[in-house]
C-alpha cells in the first residue's frame, strides 16, 4: 500500500511537471512568433487554442499544432489583431498622460478611462475564453459577439480576471524579466480558468 501511493504520488509529480514544461514551451514559442506587433495576437489566439490540449495532455506535437493554430489565426485575425494593439496603445498611452496630469480634470478623465481599460481588458479575456471551442471559419465579429455574451453571462467571474490580469501588470513593472515566462501564459491561463470554473457549475 505504502509503495503504490508513492508511485501514485511519483507519477503526479511527474505528470504536473510534464504540463510545466509544455506550457512553459508553448510560452517560449508564444514569445518568439509574437516579437512582431502584427504576430502578438495571432500568437496569442494560437496559444489559447492549443492551451487545453496541453493542459489535459491529449495530444502529441503541441509546438507542430501550435504552428498550425498560429497560420490560421495569422491569415485571419492579423488586421483585427493589429487594430488591438494600436488600441491597447492607445488607452495605455491616456491613462499615463492623465495620470501625470494635475488638477481636477485628471479625476475625471481617469474615471472614465480606468472603467473603459477595464472592460476592453474584460472583453478580450471572455474572447480568449471562447477561443478554443470556435469553428475554424470563425469571424472576427463572431468572435467578439460570443466573447460580448460571455461578459455578459459571467461579469463577476470576468471581473475577477481583470483585476488579476492587472495584478499581473503591476509585477511586471516591478519585475520585468517575469514577461519571459508569463507575458502569453498568465492571460491564456486567466480566460483558461473562466471556462473552466464555468464548467465545474
Amino acid at each position: 500500500m505504502a509503495e503504490a501511493g508513492r508511485a501514485g504520488r511519483s507519477a503526479t509529480v511527474l505528470a504536473a511537471l510534464t504540463i510545466a514544461g509544455d506550457l512553459l514551451m508553448l510560452q517560449l514559442a508564444f514569445l518568439v512568433l509574437g516579437l512582431g506587433v502584427v504576430t502578438l495576437i495571432p500568437a496569442a489566439i494560437a496559444l489559447q487554442r492549443v492551451l487545453p490540449e496541453a493542459i489535459a495532455q491529449e495530444h502529441a506535437s503541441l509546438l507542430r499544432r501550435f504552428w498550425r493554430q498560429f497560420g490560421w489565426a495569422l491569415r485571419r485575425f492579423w488586421a483585427p489583431g493589429l487594430g488591438l494593439c494600436a488600441l491597447a496603445v492607445a488607452l495605455v498611452t491616456a491613462v499615463l498622460f492623465w495620470s501625470a496630469t494635475p488638477g481636477p480634470v485628471r479625476i475625471v478623465a481617469l474615471a472614465l478611462l480606468i472603467p473603459l481599460a477595464g472592460l476592453a481588458v474584460g472583453l478580450y479575456l471572455a474572447v480568449l475564453a471562447v477561443l478554443p471551442a470556435a469553428d475554424d471559419a470563425v469571424t472576427t465579429r463572431a468572435l467578439v459577439a460570443a466573447g460580448a455574451w460571455f461578459l455578459q453571462r459571467h461579469p463577476l467571474a470576468v471581473a475577477a480576471a481583470v483585476i488579476a490580469f492587472a495584478t499581473w501588470v503591476l509585477l511586471l513593472m516591478r519585475l520585468p524579466t517575469f514577461v519571459v515566462v508569463g507575458s502569453g501564459l498568465v492571460p491564456a491561463l486567466l480566460a483558461h480558468a473562466l471556462v473552466r470554473g464555468r464548467r465545474r457549475v
